[in-house]
Order: structure tokens, then C-alpha cells, then sequence
């Protein structure tokens, strides 16, 4: 009888312990980000400035600012007006008007077709 529960206990530990969740499975969880707003875009005037992450601003360069994404992660930004999409790095803080929710360099700007109107609809998603 003794043997029998033992079985038992074995089996049920073998059962439940292949069921658990792997750690990247937490993790790639843990980052799944999606957001919609309106996007904007700056350059000129703050062209060569230090940003939040300590890099000089570079509006040449592939980059946003987002109020609260980790430095260094990286975005897909898609213009909802036109369909059109770009890779940007975050890499520095804002935007400061509380209706909108990224901020892209005037590089990325140009990409989707923003920098005529100024301000977008957009969506953006981590990129892994």
C-alpha cells in the first residue's frame, strides 16, 4: 500500500513539475507592449542636445522618446494614416504634451510621412 502512494507522489510530481511555465515564456510575457495615440516628432532645436539616456540627440539618427519604455528598447511606430511603419530606439523622455505618447526624431518623422502634418495617429509595439 505504502508503495502505491509513493507511485502516486512521484507521478503527480513528475505531471505538475513539466508543467511549468518557462522563464522566457515570464519574460517575453513581461514586454508585450502595445500602445495607440497621437505621435509627433522634434529635431532642429534640440538637435546635438544631451537626452534623458545621456546620448546626444542626433535628429539623423533612428530614435523617440517615450515617457516611461526602458532606454534602448526598440519600436515599431506605424503611422495610422497611411499604413506606413518604422524601427526606432528609445532613447530619450517625453513627449511632454500629455495627448501624445511618442516622440520621433525627424529622421523616423520623415519615414511614415510625419513630419508635414506634425502630429499622427499612431501605434506602437515592442520589437524583439
Amino acid at each position: 500500500m505504502k508503495n502505491k502512494y509513493i507511485v502516486i507522489i512521484l507521478l503527480g510530481f513528475f505531471y505538475f513539475g513539466s508543467c511549468s511555465v518557462s522563464k522566457d515564456k515570464n519574460e517575453a510575457e513581461q514586454y508585450r507592449f502595445y500602445q495607440k495615440g497621437e505621435s509627433s516628432w522634434y529635431g532642429p532645436g534640440f538637435n546635438g542636445k544631451k537626452t534623458a539616456s545621456g546620448e546626444k540627440f542626433d535628429m539623423n539618427k533612428m530614435t523617440a522618446a517615450h515617457r516611461k519604455l526602458p532606454f534602448g528598447t526598440k519600436v515599431r511606430v506605424t503611422n495610422l494614416k497611411n499604413n506606413k511603419s518604422v524601427i526606432v530606439r528609445i532613447n530619450d523622455r517625453g513627449p511632454y504634451k500629455k495627448s501624445r505618447i511618442i516622440d520621433l526624431s525627424k529622421k523616423a518623422a520623415e519615414q511614415i510621412g510625419l513630419v508635414k502634418y506634425g502630429v499622427a495617429p499612431v501605434k506602437i509595439e515592442i520589437v524583439k
